[in-house]
């Protein structure tokens, strides 16, 4: 009895819809005025003091295993939660967890190969075809998944101002997409890195397939060992893997790795207020070594580096959509999840996709665009933002 009313308690202020709760006795309780519009089925009981000390983690591993189950939209609940502000699941609950991590080039390379070395076939399955796992950039609510990420590519490429021969650097060039734009759109010479293995092998296939062995090169080697220098450098959703401790030696290479005239646009997931920092579920399950740094910590350490940000864009409801379509296309394909990876491995990715696409639909996370200029007076870009918006498409 006193552990169910401590549930009562814990229940009664977590989300600002009706939720029902069916215990592991079938006795069920309504929390919020109305109708239920989620409902959840709690098959055992949960360990009280881990369930407050770390909610995430203990509610994402009791569904993974199916002790847990819920009817209605996950993406809907978890956002519900992030809304109240007396809520044990909220972000406050969790940003104490930061746990010792090491992101030493070996580290890295694991964390890596753990999330990106799943297989290209897996990905493959629920992405759009130019195999681009990042946030698209939708110019309109009718794009499909594949022009959106194309639009990506080439909005960054247009910040830039790029001119045609150039050098271009790519941290964390993923499948290469991006790459393949700035040789074949603004005719640079372009250089990824990255430490999947997957991707590298991808990307050297598709180099070979489109001819461009003469305009894109791409490496299997840390950012951290890179030596040269770069008109334009971009990196797509890697500062989020470097880790808290690393973060100023992130953007000092970004620095020494441009030329004086040089221009940079690094594009990452970025907390507006506390910043995300290290979510245990994620951290284990899904991005280990992972840490979402808050816009504040990032400012710091671009001015640390002796690099001027000339634009900063927040685009969160553009990566709430990514997250939604991502998650549309996996449930087309969810039974053959099911039949390769396992029916736990497949509730660990419904519930991660979701999840992070409710929150970015809230504002508990953010993804931001920062145009970095190494000096001003060599690098001179337009007056006004008239020229990101002209492609050369």
């Amino acid at each position: 009895m006193l552990e169910k009313n401590i549930y009562r308690k814990l229940l009664s202020h977590a989300f600002d819809i009706p939720v029902s709760v069916t215990y592991w006795d079938n006795r069920f309780e309504v929390y919020g005025v109305g109708e239920p519009v989620i409902k959840v089925r709690l098959k055992r009981k949960l360990p009280l003091q881990e369930l407050t000390d770390q909610p995430t983690l203990v509610l994402g591993e009791a569904y993974m295993d199916g002790d847990i189950q819920i009817e209605g939209s996950i993406q809907e609940l978890v956002a519900s939660a992030y809304r109240q502000s007396e809520s044990f699941l909220t972000k406050s609950s969790f940003l104490k967890y930061l746990p010792k991590m090491s992101h030493s080039e070996r580290a890295s390379q694991r964390d890596i190969k753990s999330h990106y070395d799943i297989g290209n076939d897996f990905y493959r399955l629920w992405l759009d075809e130019t195999m681009t796992y990042s946030c698209a950039y939708y110019r309109s609510d009718d794009d499909s998944l594949k022009e959106a990420q194309l639009n990506k590519d080439r909005y960054i490429l247009q910040k830039l101002a790029t001119n045609p021969g150039k050098e271009l650097l790519d941290i964390g060039s993923g499948w290469g997409t991006l790459l393949f734009m700035a040789a074949e759109e603004f005719d640079l010479h372009a250089t990824g890195i990255t430490l999947s293995q997957e991707q590298y092998d991808y990307t050297k296939q598709q180099i070979e397939s489109r001819h461009l062995q003469n305009k894109v090169t791409v490496l299997l080697e840390d950012y951290r060992e890179l030596k040269g220098n770069f008109d334009y450098i971009t990196s797509v959703g890697m500062f989020e893997h470097v880790g808290k401790e690393n973060l100023g030696l992130y953007f000092k290479k970004v620095q020494e790795l441009l030329t004086p005239e040089g221009r940079a646009l690094i594009h990452g997931i970025t907390g507006q207020h506390m910043g995300a920092g290290v979510d245990p579920f994620i951290s284990k399950y899904i991005f280990p070594g992972g840490y979402i740094p808050n816009i504040a910590e990032n400012l710091k350490h671009i001015m640390d580096a002796n690099l001027q940000f000339t634009d900063i864009e927040p685009l969160r409801f553009h990566y709430q959509k990514t997250l939604e379509t991502w998650y549309q296309n996996y449930l087309r394909v969810e039974q053959q999840v099911i039949e390769k990876y396992g029916e736990r491995f497949d509730r660990m990715w419904s519930l991660y996709l979701q999840a992070c696409a409710a929150s970015f639909e809230v504002g508990n996370i953010d993804v931001v665009q920062y145009l970095l200029v190494k000096t001003t007076d060599k690098s001179i870009l337009p007056r006004t933002r008239g020229y990101m918006y002209q492609t050369n498409k």
